[in-house]
């Protein structure tokens, strides 16, 4: 693992392959149904991912409250508290810097995407919205574009596959 990471790769980059591969084998069947089901499904959809938090939200989230009841308790209980703050700084500037921390790994697991990976859900079903068949061979490519094996290859193989699974 290099010292600093690619910011755009980070994450994924750190993140189990087949972790990687199950988000977005599950956005590829989404964006099926969805476009099976209709305009309004998509719409709704895209409504829904303008509220979904990407994992850095939900690590920020987290460090944020685990910092603020740190320093609570060490205010009021016992200085003792004041490591868990100093602890969870730590493992946010690890994050930061080499895009992994303890709670990564859950949060992937529990299905918690990238932004890139929501943005890649949001450019395919606007690539399945009817009336827009120009953007699909745009939109198939930075699906799987927004997961990538440190190596840098692509886990979806190859793009074409996942045209097809997009097409109406």
């Amino acid at each position: 693992m290099p010292l600093i990471a690619p910011t755009a790769t980070r994450v994924t980059s750190n993140t189990a392959p087949e972790v990687n591969r199950r988000i977005h084998q599950d956005m590829l069947g989404r964006v099926a149904r969805l476009a099976a089901e209709g305009p309004e499904a998509i719409d709704e959809r895209l409504s829904a991912l303008d509220r979904e938090w990407d994992v850095e939200r939900c690590l920020e989230t987290g460090a944020a409250s685990l910092s603020l009841i740190g320093a609570a308790l060490g205010a009021t209980v016992n200085r003792k508290w004041f490591a868990l703050p100093a602890g969870v700084a730590a493992f946010l500037l690890q994050h930061a810097v080499q895009g992994w921390c303890p709670p990564l790994p859950i949060f992937r697991r529990l299905g918690v995407r990238t932004a890139d990976e929501i943005n890649a859900e949001r450019a395919a079903l606007k690539a399945v919205r009817p009336g827009v068949q120009t953007v699909l061979p745009l939109a198939a490519a930075v699906a799987p574009a927004a997961l990538r094996t440190p190596s840098n290859e692509t886990l979806s193989e190859p793009v074409a596959e996942d045209a097809e699974l997009l097409r109406p």
